[in-house]
Parts: structure tokens; C-alpha cells; sequence
């Protein structure tokens, strides 16, 4: 037993003197951990933000002119007025993604309790910024016009039933902190299966899996040193990016327990490091290796609950993504980063994590077993 783990820890330590004489992937670490966790959060904005306006203004009354004044940036461009004619080219040539059509006589319809209609014209090409931003518009037009009526016969505006909202964990709505956790828990899957599996290519381009076969070695051995030594890399680097880059940089509040997200990040390692080990014995290049874990990264990605949750996906696939060890890291990151959930609330996914790090650790451990006997024959 002693001396397994001593093989297992001096390959490992062979796998970092490795790595480090890599500068590809060692610039690789360091940009996916540092700018492009900073690039996502910043940029990739799932709100409304600095969407273009125009106003098509044919009763130019005060209530119209109320109704410009009330659409403010960040998460409008000044309105620009056109007139009715210009409606259609500039919605074709996608020079605006929102068009209010406020059509003649509407403050006086409205004053004499006529029947009046405001057209929003909305270029749903983009899809996300178009439904959020229909919902903001409507809710801005109809508090203003509310205001406004109130206003005009002096008294304070009824409601027949009071809304009080309130947002939990995240208060202020901002989406800095959430998509920066995210890419970071997205970068860690993406390295993890990137180094493990460029690690093995790299042996057996370089022909020294042969000088492996011929020590003293158990494929188990050679398997864990990998899991281990890339795994530590993945660990500290994103460790440092939740310190440094997203407390820091970003100046994101993560209220829940950091080393409990360092915990089940090396658990979620385990499992994901040995999925890259066994991308690579499926692989006989690194381009193949490349096109192959490309597939799994976007299907991880995506599907995964990171930027569309989860229970929004049909009912089959949701069942499909339960065996996929994404799944439970990002439901685990999220609780456990923003919603300051314990051990007792997220050991269900833990140990779903686990079993399916066991179940890839077999697979590869036993594809590669195949791999080394094809290779000495």
C-alpha cells in the first residue's frame, strides 16, 4: 500500500514538471480562470442593458412626452423619435429592437374615457432582450400613464391588491456575481477535462507511455497520479479566481461557505477528471481528442442549469442530465455560493457526484487497461 502511493504520488509530481514546461495550456489556466471569468460576467448580460429605442410621436401631449422621459438609461438608449413612415426600414435594418407607436388624441381618449391603444413594435430576433424588455416598456407605460390620471384628479392611486416583492440572496438583481460564479464552475469542467486528457495524449505522442508499461506500474496507479496532479492544478487556480478575480476584480458578495465550495469542487473533480482520461483512450490525436470533448463540453454546458435551469428543459432530458456530474455540481455551487446551503441540504447531489465519479473512473480505468495490453501487443 505504501509504496502504491508513493508511485502515485511521484507520477503526479511528474505530471506537474510536466505541465509546467507547457506554456500552451500553463497561458491556457491562467486566461481561463482570470479574463475570461472577468470577459463573461461583465458582458454577458442576460438583462436589459442599453437597449435601442425609437418613439413614434403623433399626439405630442404631455402624457406622450412623459412617456419618453420615463424609459432611462442603463437599460435604454435616449429614445429617438421617427415618424410612422420610418417604422418598417428601421425595424428591417435593426436599428432599434423596441418601436413605441403613440398613436394621435391619446391623452385626450384617455382623459374622456375613450378606448386608446399604444403599438409596441419589438424586433424579437433577439429573443431575450425582446421579452424582457416588452415587460419593462409595459410596466413603465402603465405606472406612468397611473401616475398621470391620478395626478390630474388629485388623489393618490388605489390598488386593489398590493404586490410586495421581495428578492432573496440577490436583492439588488445584479447578474455580475451570478455569471461570474457560473463561467468559473463552467472553466472548472472545461480545464479539468482538457488537462487529464491532453496529459495522457501527450504520453503517448511523445512515446513515454511505453517507458510507463515497462516500470513496476498498475494502470491504476498511472490513472490516479493524473486525476490527482491535474485535479490539485484545477483546485488552486479556480480557488484563487473566487478570491481574487470575483470577490476581488468583480467585487461580487458570495454569502455562502467558500471552503465548502472548494470541498465540492475536489469532489466534483474526481469525477470529471476521470471523464477526460477517458475522452483521451477513446482518442488517438489530440485534434481528435479536441473535436471529441468539444461534443461534451457543449452538451455539459448548456444543459447542465448554469444559463437555462434546468426544470425549463423537457422532462426526458432532465432525467438524462441527472447522470451527467455537471448537473449536480452547478445545482451545488449555486446553493452553496448564493443561497449559503449546508451539507445537509445539497448531500443528495454529492453523492449522486460520487457515484457517477465512480462510475467514470471505472470506464476509463478499464478502457485503459485495454489501451495499454493493445499497445504491448
Amino acid at each position: 500500500m505504501k509504496r502504491c502511493l508513493g508511485n502515485i504520488f511521484q507520477l503526479g509530481i511528474k505530471e506537474l514538471f510536466s505541465l509546467r514546461y507547457d506554456p500552451v495550456m500553463l497561458f491556457l489556466i491562467v486566461y481561463m480562470f482570470s479574463f475570461s471569468v472577468m470577459e463573461e460576467a461583465q458582458n454577458a448580460t442576460t438583462g436589459v442593458v442599453n437597449a435601442a429605442v425609437a418613439i413614434v410621436d403623433e399626439d405630442r401631449s404631455q402624457l406622450s412626452r412623459r412617456i419618453g422621459d420615463a424609459l432611462l438609461q442603463p437599460q435604454f438608449q435616449p429614445p429617438v423619435a421617427i415618424t410612422v413612415d420610418e417604422i418598417n426600414a428601421s425595424m428591417e435594418a435593426a436599428r432599434y429592437t423596441f418601436v413605441i407607436d403613440i398613436p394621435p388624441g391619446f391623452q385626450a381618449d384617455l382623459m374622456a374615457g375613450r378606448p386608446t391603444v399604444i403599438q409596441l413594435n419589438v424586433d424579437a430576433t433577439a429573443m431575450g432582450l425582446a421579452g424582457t424588455g416588452a415587460a419593462y416598456i409595459q410596466q413603465i407605460i402603465s405606472e406612468e400613464l397611473s401616475a398621470f390620471l391620478n395626478s390630474d384628479r388629485g388623489v393618490e392611486p388605489l390598488a386593489v391588491v398590493d404586490i410586495v416583492t421581495r428578492a432573496r440572496f440577490n436583492p439588488n438583481l445584479e447578474a455580475t456575481g451570478f455569471q461570474g460564479a457560473m463561467a468559473l464552475t463552467n472553466n472548472i469542467t472545461m480545464m479539468a477535462i482538457l488537462l487529464t486528457g491532453a496529459a495522457l495524449i501527450r504520453e503517448r505522442e511523445h512515446g513515454t507511455i511505453e517507458h510507463l508499461l515497462v516500470m513496476p506500474l498498475r494502470p491504476v496507479e498511472i490513472i490516479l497520479a493524473k486525476v490527482w496532479a491535474n485535479g490539485l492544478v484545477v483546485i488552486l487556480a479556480a480557488t484563487l479566481s473566487l478570491y481574487l478575480v470575483i470577490q476581488g476584480a468583480l467585487g461580487a458578495a458570495i454569502i455562502g461557505s467558500i471552503p465548502l465550495y472548494i470541498f465540492v469542487t475536489v469532489v466534483y473533480l474526481f469525477s470529471v477528471t476521470s471523464l477526460g482520461i477517458y475522452l483521451a483512450t477513446l482518442a488517438r490525436s489530440m485534434p481528435q481528442f479536441g473535436l471529441l470533448a468539444m461534443i461534451v463540453f457543449v452538451m455539459m454546458l448548456l444543459l447542465s442549469g448554469a444559463h437555462t435551469p434546468l426544470e425549463s428543459m423537457p422532462v426526458p432530458l432532465q432525467m438524462i442530465m441527472q447522470l451527467v456530474p455537471s448537473t449536480h455540481f452547478v445545482s451545488m455551487a449555486q446553493a452553496v455560493l448564493f443561497r449559503d446551503a449546508s451539507v445537509a441540504v445539497i448531500w443528495p447531489n454529492l453523492l449522486a457526484t460520487v457515484a457517477i465519479g465512480a462510475l467514470f473512473f471505472s470506464a476509463a480505468l478499464l478502457r485503459f487497461r485495454k489501451t495499454v495490453t493493445l499497445t504491448q501487443v
